[in-house]
């Protein structure tokens, strides 16, 4: 499956419940989202299965790849297109090994160290980030801001797209640093249109 990470979705269980799940992300790709990344830090493994079994199903024939976040247990299980990881949350050569080399793999990375470190032999992308302070993951790094972004994507090996507290108002910055595109949490799965939301973050 192709990789077009112009458009990046990170789903949030208390934002996306409010409409739920499938529809909040059938909804985004509508207006445009190109990869669904599922996210919950409290299900347990069999919820978060049956969620990315059903999120696949509905992402049939669109062409989104579906990217389950940290449990490289639920990305085998589901049939998930890919995995995403954080600096802690595993090892890369291992979760490559496991997936195979077709699947997507992705990591976190915060910081010119970590960048420093990785293996691009490994991975299809990275996500470097919070570009701003966010509400939606505690404990984040040091905000890096667009110059921080810039300076990374200069130093990158892979593509990147940018996380943080990005709206929409953001995008045509995102793209200036030379990310590849936002990945979004809050300004899409908060909103009360999804589908709207996401087209408003499409740059000409």
């Amino acid at each position: 499956m192709s990789l077009d990470l112009s458009l990046y979705l990170v789903t949030d269980p208390e934002l996306c419940a409010r409409q739920g799940l499938v529809e909040t992300v059938v909804a985004a790709v509508r207006g445009g989202v190109t990869v669904v990344q599922l996210r919950d830090k409290h299900a347990s493994d069999g919820e978060m299965i049956d969620q990315a079994r059903r999120l696949k199903a509905a992402l049939a024939g669109s062409g989104v790849p579906l990217i389950i976040n940290d449990r490289l247990a639920v990305a085998l299980e589901s049939g998930a297109d890919g995995l995403h990881i954080g600096q802690d949350d595993g090892d890369v050569a291992a979760a490559r090994s496991a997936l195979g080399e077709a699947a997507i793999l992705g990591l976190s990375v915060q910081n010119h160290d970590q960048l420093a470190r990785l293996d691009p032999a490994r991975l299809d992308y990275l996500g470097f980030g919070p570009v701003f302070a966010t509400t939606t993951k505690r404990n984040h790094a040091t905000p890096l801001g667009f110059d921080g972004l810039a300076a990374l994507v200069a130093a990158s090996p892979l593509p990147a797209v940018a996380i943080g507290g990005l709206k929409a108002e953001h995008a045509r910055q995102v793209h200036a640093a030379g990310a590849k595109g936002p990945a979004v949490v809050s300004a899409i799965c908060g909103q009360p249109d999804p589908e709207v939301a996401a087209r408003a973050f499409l740059v000409d």
